[in-house]
């Protein structure tokens, strides 16, 4: 495949001070496993960070009742760019106290902000909206910095992250109750919705703004308050999202952010009868011990875990557009999506020509730091995702698979791997059985429709699934057959904030997104008036 180097922090730099002429936001981050891989930040770079910092998007203390704090203790945690592993900037190493402090905050701003009225919280969340969408192209370079997906990817996601906010504006106003006609003559029945309380939300690294964002604007629509605990390794997009947030004027304790030791965080989250709900995006065994936790409090829980994802080729499919759908599915953020097609199931009759052609669409992907042009694959998000990455391929090829292309690390170093493609795989190999969130794709053969799906619904996993074929009643057959929240039919890429997104069987609980994603923070209440035929 074709390979970029990393851009030289000087031209970062100058790239960066083109754009200083209204508020920024970036920083790198990622902690990396391998001392040796990092360094501190050059001159140039420091000097880029200090000027966005009086911006006032770069920043690198939590939030709590709309004040900007440092860990108690005053311990740190260093934030890394994953292309290039220079320490970017250190944030606040927070733990149970300061997030009891936080769900306070939060509590306490709850009656206020859930009594505003639908219209005053939708426009809050529209100004937000519109302050995401004006600094698009700092935030993207902040994603890229600190997450390390290519720039047009990061600007992408700040789109599709900002366009939660702008639905959960709309949908706001149209959080509707219910009359229910009554069994006796002077009863009245009706249903009212209302917000659950205090939310803590848990985000992963992948997606540092987007799945904040999905979850935080129907729960301030709804009219909740939130604790928002980003990952250690993407904190900064959290912060300038939250200080956005402050300048579109949504009250203190609204939005609140703590990061650092997650084992105390979630703890004191879970204990808490102030959090009446558990928002997560993350591994299915961090989702299973916080299911567990939120167990003795009784509270809500809405989670959105690992995935398998299998991309069923059909011998009807057309070529072209499984190659391209496949592609997007499998290689999006170097592959480290839980949407990720993990295994690409291929019928026999097409298997050499998908083999073929897709693995020389893959050697044509630019590998290299996300701010140079043209790169369409990244770096992997720190060293145990690399050896994760390694593992798998080893096992599979202990187990007679066959590397089509790639397999090791990438000659840029650093945790860059080399997009992957490896033939005949089984379904006892790792690749086969547990999701690889990395750039490998495994192809798998089979020979009937049954076959497929049979192959596809193996696995304890049911988040996103495509097929791709020209055969309209086989779409259905194959759709309704297949055990997954999100089905893609010759589209890689279906996640938009207008449809529900979720997972079955140990994928998750509960939806986000849509008018769907709405009801995960209402409480329904039922009413009964009596006694109407008295004066």
């Amino acid at each position: 495949m074709r390979t970029l180097k990393p851009v030289p922090i000087s031209i970062m730099a100058s790239r960066l001070t083109n754009l200083i002429s209204r508020p920024k936001s970036f920083v790198s981050a990622r902690a990396s496993s391998a001392p040796h891989l990092t360094r501190q930040m050059s001159t140039e770079a420091q000097s880029v960070a200090s000027r966005l910092s009086s911006s006032g998007l770069l920043r690198s203390q939590g939030l709590i009742g709309g004040k900007w704090v440092d860990a108690y203790d005053k311990k740190t945690i260093k934030v890394y760019n994953p292309a290039t592993g220079e320490v970017i900037t250190d944030v606040p190493c927070m733990g149970g106290r300061e997030t009891n402090d936080a769900i306070s905050s939060a509590f306490d701003a709850f009656n206020p902000w859930s009594k505003l009225t639908a219209t005053e919280r939708s426009r809050f969340l529209r100004k937000w909206y519109d302050l995401l969408i004006a600094h698009k192209e700092e935030l993207g370079q902040l994603i890229t910095l600190e997450q390390g997906k290519p720039l047009k990817e990061a600007l992408g996601e700040v789109s599709y992250g900002a366009g939660f906010i702008e639905f959960s504006a709309e949908e706001a106003k149209r959080v509707y109750g219910d009359i229910i006609p009554s069994t006796l003559a002077d009863r009245r029945l009706f249903v009212l919705k209302q917000p659950v309380g205090v939310v803590g939300a848990i985000t992963p690294w992948n997606f540092p703004l987007a799945m904040i964002t999905r979850k935080v604007g129907p729960a301030l629509a709804c009219g909740c308050t939130v604790v928002i605990k980003p990952s250690e390794l993407t904190p900064l997009t959290a912060l300038a999202a939250a200080e956005l947030a402050l300048q579109a004027g949504i009250p203190p304790g609204v939005v609140n952010v703590v990061m650092g030791n997650a084992p105390e965080i979630g703890d004191s989250l879970l204990a808490s009868t102030q959090v009446r709900k558990i928002t997560f995006t993350g591994s299915t065994a961090v989702g299973k011990k916080l299911m567990a936790g939120a167990a003795g409090t009784v509270k809500r829980v809405s989670l959105e875990l690992g995935g398998n994802a299998p991309c069923i080729i059909f011998d009807d499919a057309d070529l072209d557009v499984a190659v391209k759908g496949t592609l997007a599915a499998k290689f999006r953020n170097s592959g480290q999506t839980c949407v990720c097609a993990n295994r690409v199931i291929v019928q026999e009759g097409i298997y050499e020509k998908f083999a073929n052609a897709f693995s020389k669409a893959v050697e044509n992907l630019l590998v290299g730091d996300g701010f140079t042009e043209g790169v369409i694959q990244g770096p992997l998000i720190n060293e145990a995702a690399v050896q994760k990455v390694e593992s798998f391929v080893e096992d599979a090829i202990s187990k007679g698979a066959k590397v089509l292309l790639g397999g090791k690390r990438h000659g840029l170093g650093m945790t860059f791997y080399e997009p992957t493609v490896i033939g005949d795989v089984k379904r006892g190999m790792l690749l086969s059985r547990e999701e690889v969130f990395g750039p490998v794709a495994p192809l798998l053969r089979f020979k009937t429709e049954e076959e497929a799906i049979h192959i596809a619904n193996d696995t304890n996993a049911g988040l996103a699934a495509y097929i791709f074929t020209n055969n309209m009643q086989r779409s259905w057959r194959v759709a309704e057959a297949l055990e997954y929240g999100l089905v893609g039919i010759n589209e890689g890429i279906v996640s938009t904030e207008v449809a529900p997104f979720g997972g079955v069987k140990q994928s998750g609980l509960g939806r986000e997104g849509s008018k769907y994603g709405m009801d995960e923070y209402l409480e329904m209440k039922y009413v009964c008036l009596g006694n109407m035929n008295s004066n």
